[in-house]
């Protein structure tokens, strides 16, 4: 048994975990700045750099875009008041061509009315000419009817008639 209690007495003596030694804290200490220096060395020296030029790169990126994106929007703005003009020019354009055409459907139309009215005139004085002459004839048939006509009653009344005295009757009666 006398090991037993001397197996206690060292687990006693023994001093537990290192790291609350107060024994070992100077170097503990130590190493712990060491370390962090040199953590500190290869971050500001490799990882932070790294880390810097790309955040930096993305900067530049965005920032190119940015200008890009108002350049492409300057662009189209003038594009859409180029494409407005180029509307309203056509626009006028085309209200000018309609005036144009139908400037030459007017003039062509009172063409065609000026023709159509000389030829409409031509026709009514060929068929009032017609008519006149269609008037001279039946009112020299209708004389020479009358005048027949007045020969034979006066031949059938028992009668002699005259041709000068029938001619001026006839004559008389058509005049009015």
């Amino acid at each position: 048994m006398a090991t037993d209690t001397h197996g206690a007495d060292a687990a006693a003596q023994a001093p537990g975990m290192p790291q609350l030694d107060f024994s070992t804290w100077g170097n503990q200490i130590f190493w712990l700045v060491i370390t962090l220096v040199v953590i500190y060395m290869i971050l500001s020296k490799v990882a932070l750099p790294r880390i810097a030029a790309i955040l930096a790169e993305r900067q530049g990126t965005i920032t190119n875009d940015i200008a890009a994106a108002e350049d492409f929007k300057a662009k189209a703005q003038e594009a859409e008041a180029a494409y407005d003009k180029a509307l309203v020019d056509a626009r006028a354009e085309a209200h000018r061509i309609v005036a144009e055409a139908k400037a030459d459907i007017q003039s062509d139309l009172d063409t065609a009315i000026a023709k159509a009215d000389e030829e409409i005139a031509a026709k009514a004085a060929e068929s009032e000419k017609a008519i006149a002459e269609i008037r001279a004839g039946a009112t020299e048939a209708v004389q020479q009817v009358a005048q027949d006509t007045a020969r034979e009653i006066v031949a059938a009344l028992g009668g002699k008639a005259e041709a000068d005295v029938i001619t001026a009757a006839v004559d008389t009666r058509l005049k009015g």
